[in-house]
């Protein structure tokens, strides 16, 4: 075996978890060969480098061995070898560390802490109060007219 497509050699060597999201991957355009998106048709052969984006890091692999079947995770470092820099694994800590203060708007439920400092921002008082609110309007009186 000289050559293996690269969504079947992600999945078996456990990159991805099934091969539909490793060729998903691929169609993103969040695989690459020397900086170059690939289809995920795409033949690899042993010494490839092969750089995966999953945000916020881009992790790199070298090919050691080729295979199509999927293994233990224990048999993995037989087939690839994690190349990625270290500056990216700092990416990643620097991520960690910040959690969700640099959450961009839209992206997921806020947490506890937000929800406590948006309590804390509009006061407490301000849902406490009935008497700020005049609804003596009845919802019901229009039903009974008609």
């Amino acid at each position: 075996m000289n050559e293996v497509r690269i969504d079947k050699w992600m999945w078996a060597t456990r990159i991805f978890k099934t091969r539909t999201i490793a060729a998903e991957a691929c169609k993103k355009g969040r695989v690459m060969i020397g900086g170059v998106t690939i289809k995920p048709s795409r033949m690899i052969k042993v010494g490839d480098v092969i750089q995966v984006r999953k945000p916020p890091i881009t992790f790199s692999f070298k090919v050691l061995a080729l295979t199509e079947r999927r293994m233990g995770a224990k048999l993995v470092p037989e087939y690839m070898e994690n190349v990625t820099t270290p500056d990216q694994y700092e990416l990643l800590e620097m991520n960690r560390i910040s959690g969700f203060v640099n959450r961009a708007k839209g992206l997921g439920r806020p947490t506890k802490k937000d929800r406590r400092e948006l309590e804390q921002f509009t006061g407490s008082d301000f849902y406490e109060s009935d008497d700020d609110f005049d609804f003596d309007f009845d919802f019901n009186d229009e039903d009974e007219d008609q």
